[in-house]
């Protein structure tokens, strides 16, 4: 059983923009076909829906922004308040110390950018704290303005001159902003900025555009690409690089002096340099000798600023929830823990007494955060809890009883204002505890404004299966939180029930093992190739489970590594339309029942169905909610859903489930894939398998891929406890 390129996991530190997956592909520009809506999707995973609609006069895109301008405003705040830069690392040498200090000069003011970097290298010097970063420009509040027909009309003579598709003309237009073209015309590399640019297509319109005046070593030319790289490794996980990955992914791009390229980015504010102290988990302090600190070794990391600043963000929310729990209403909390019982009170007594507080479980353990949220309600507390999707904030209502919708939503809808308890006079949340559950799908910059959302005092619980793949966003907040240990840790002794949960549990352990199902709960399919594979998909979403189980098709959901290839979700949706719900596709390709997934932002995506199309758009039902999209933005964020990917099945349960691993998806299956793409069926599982004994390797070798972050290092300088 494989899967295919569909672990959305990061590409490695050293090759930041290597074999994507074909999640990743889209956002990168999959060179077999990826449709727009594929590439706005950001081709990884799954949000919820925001559970309702967005304020009057107000697009659902529109309110998340305003929302998250409303929490960088205060995180800003909250950054200059800060008498110091964290200090994360020590003494440097050779190429790094030259780096750092021709930055810190450049940044100062003492020395100019033309100079900095060609005088000789600085006398050694005392360890400085790390450069002071410059103020950005924050994020317009609202979704940016069409840009006008004449703006457009002007790119496009560009993009023709060069040689560049036509069509691109209003993402460039958009992305670039008053005088696009004379912007593009000057420096033809801000192409990369538009999302499926890759660098060969770049320099080919830079040729184009400027002749022999540009080469390799153009300084316009290592700067994009430097970003390019940066935001390439972002989509793969990463919330920075590593120097020496860095200049060798970009020698690989043809860059002749890579150094040189890095510094000069770095001294054009469009990178940050961080160094950080590379320290054993449980290794002695360093000691002095000669009055002298002994040297400890660091790594140097380049990253985007958006990135830094949530990282950083949310380090100092975190240590603030750690080091300040409110006593305050200490007998409700008293009174919340008492009305728990079993692995529910555990964790209620870890909350009364803590800000912080980390839960695992598998599926059946979201039954503790459910308890404790109707605890702390019946207690008098203010408590709010939020899924990744809103199917599992619906699922969680169940858990919790009646009246319990008023009580939960999503993350996205929460962060967006459509849900949850509003906010006091200074911005915060009001409330004394929020609840997290699908924790391992917060990326650093939605955990960043969760955390700043929260007022002093208030608790954060955050909940979520270790073992399911990590966010479609950069960071890996809570494998990074766990592994900290600056908080209490508990977690759940509830094992998931049935063959399914003896099958899904071995695969988190490392082992794919025989599992007993006498209800038919587990089968498998073996299959020859990819043709095959589709042919027997669509059998048992429309026959075969159906006739024995009595699930209907439109309950089945179908899991398939990747977006391209001869079994992947576009060929599988295709097959399934033409089975299930067949028509002229008179609605952009799309007919009445067709079943979607519809991503309102990059990163996040809402199964559906379409209802009718008139001249506002496409009329959809999400989650129950409808959702009309523009015709305009239909391309862009609409796609055909009986087929997923894992990443955008991740917080979703379905009563059956297929997960198709043809034959050419070997080589890219993970434990984490496997384990993720397993756990969404609640009765059945059909595999339809096609890759022999990758399974079982995968299963049992290849875990999860690392992700270089900051957040770690950053927590050990403000939790005492952390590391």
């Amino acid at each position: 059983m494989s899967t295919e390129p569909e672990t959305t996991e990061d590409t490695g530190p050293g090759t930041p923009e290597s074999p994507e997956s074909p999640e990743q592909d889209t956002a990168a520009g999959d060179s077999r076909g990826t449709t727009a809506a594929e590439t706005a999707e950001g081709e990884i995973t799954a949000g919820g829906t925001a559970g309702g609609e967005a304020a009057p006069g107000r697009s659902e895109a529109e309110a998340e922004l305003a929302a998250q301008q409303v929490e960088r405003e205060r995180i800003e705040r909250r950054k200059a308040e800060r008498t110091a830069p964290i200090e994360s690392g020590t003494k440097l040498s050779g190429k790094a110390a030259d780096l750092l200090a021709a930055i810190r000069a450049v940044e100062s003011g003492e020395r100019p950018v033309a100079t900095a970097f060609t005088e000789p290298a600085p006398a050694p010097r005392r360890p400085a704290p790390e450069p002071v970063r410059r103020p950005q420009p924050a994020p317009a509040a609202a979704a940016p303005a069409a840009p006008a027909a004449e703006a457009v009309e002007t790119v496009r003579r560009v993009l023709r001159e060069g040689g560049a598709p036509e069509a691109l003309a209003p993402q460039v237009a958009t992305a670039l902003g008053e005088g696009a073209d004379t912007a593009l015309r000057e420096d033809p590399w801000q192409l990369l900025r538009i999302g499926g640019v890759r660098p060969e297509q770049a320099d080919g319109f830079a040729r184009a555009l400027l002749g022999e005046a540009c080469g390799p070593d153009d300084g316009r030319r290592v700067r994009a690409l430097t970003v390019w790289l940066l935001e390439q490794a972002a989509l793969a996980g990463h919330t920075a690089l590593e120097l020496p990955a860095l200049t060798a992914a970009l020698a690989q791009r043809g860059v002749p002096d890579a150094d040189a390229a890095v510094q000069d980015t770095i001294a054009e504010g469009e990178a940050l340099v961080f160094q950080d102290a590379l320290e054993e988990p449980g290794a002695p302090a360093p000691q002095e000798a000669d009055g002298e600190e002994e040297e400890r070794p660091v790594r140097v990391l380049v990253g985007l600023e958006r990135y830094a600043l949530a990282e950083e963000s949310l380090a100092d929310g975190l240590a603030r929830l750690v080091n300040s729990p409110s006593e305050e209403a200490a007998e409700r909390w008293e009174e919340a823990a008492a009305g728990a019982s079993g692995g529910a009170a555990e964790l209620a007594r870890a909350v009364a007494g803590h800000g912080l507080v980390l839960h695992t479980g598998g599926e059946a353990a979201r039954a503790e955060p459910a308890a404790l949220l109707g605890a702390a309600r019946a207690a008098g507390l203010r408590a709010f809890a939020v899924c990744h999707t809103a199917v599992g904030s619906r699922r969680l209502a169940t858990l919790v009883g009646e009246g319990a919708e008023e009580a939960m939503g999503t993350v996205a809808g929460l962060l967006s204002g459509a849900e949850g308890p509003g906010r006091d006079a200074d911005g915060a949340l009001d409330l004394d505890l929020l609840i997290v559950l699908d924790a391992p799908q917060l990326d650093v910059e939605g955990a960043a404004m969760l955390v700043e959302s929260l007022p002093d005092g208030a608790r954060l619980v955050l909940s979520g299966d270790p073992a399911v793949l990590w966010s479609a966003g950069p960071g890996r907040v809570f494998a990074d939180l766990l592994a900290a240990r600056a908080c209490p840790q508990i977690a759940s002794r509830t094992p998931d029930p049935g063959p399914l949960g003896e099958l899904v549990s071995g695969v988190g352990a490392g082992e794919l093992n025989q599992v007993e199902a006498p209800g038919k709960e587990i089968v498998i399919v073996p299959v020859r190739d990819a043709g095959e594979a589709v042919h027997r998909t669509v059998q048992l979403v429309a026959d075969s489970v159906p006739r024995a189980l009595g699930v209907p098709a439109e309950q089945t959901v179908v899991i398939t590594p990747g977006h391209g290839g001869a079994a992947g979700t576009r060929a599988l949706n295709s097959a399934l339309k033409e089975r299930l719900n067949p028509g002229p596709g008179r609605f952009g390709g799309f007919d009445a029942g067709d079943r979607i997934a519809y991503s309102p932002a990059p990163g996040r995506t809402v199964p559906g169905r379409v209802v009718n199309a008139d001249a506002d758009g496409l009329h959809l039902e999400c989650a129950g909610a409808p959702v009309v999209v523009p015709r305009e933005r239909v391309e862009q964020c609409v796609r055909h859903g009986w087929a997923l990917t894992a990443h955008q099945a991740v917080g979703g349960r379905w009563p059956a489930a297929v997960v198709v691993l043809p034959g050419d998806a070997a080589q890219t299956l993970s434990r984490p894939w496997v384990y993720t793409a397993f756990g969404r069926a609640e009765r059945h599982l059909s595999v339809v398998h096609g890759v022999e004994q990758a399974l079982p390797k995968a299963v049992a070798e290849v875990s999860a891929k690392p992700r270089t972050t900051r957040l770690l290092t950053l927590l050990r300088t403000q939790v005492p406890s952390a590391g």
